[in-house]
């Protein structure tokens, strides 16, 4: 009878810490796969940025709370939104949103 018992709850246990330890990482792996990155250049293109400063096709737009310097074929203003569409080492270049080119 206690045998019974112990093999049961030994059993449970070990089927638990399988779940736990194999299955759920595996899971989550797959489906982090999926999902966008959030930091790096991957995480920026599409957000949103404010121009702050423009003249001619390059100034500096705020990102997150941050000032990056940008480029663009656009005519921008200071206040004018636009979008993210590929990052150059430290220089964003952007489109406003009614530029054909535009994907979000």
């Amino acid at each position: 009878m206690i045998t019974d018992i112990l093999t049961v709850l030994v059993i449970g246990y070990v089927i638990f810490e399988l779940i736990e330890h194999v299955l759920f990482p595996l899971v989550w792996s797959f489906a982090a796969r999926n999902r966008k990155s959030l930091c790096g250049n991957e995480g920026m293109l599409g957000k949103e940025v404010e121009v702050k400063s423009w003249q001619g096709g390059e100034g500096r737009v705020l990102v997150d709370g941050e000032l990056w310097n940008a480029g663009s074929g656009d005519l921008l203003q200071p206040g004018d939104k636009a979008f993210v569409q590929k990052v150059d080492g430290l220089v964003l270049k952007i489109a406003s949103r009614n530029d054909a080119g535009f994907h979000a």
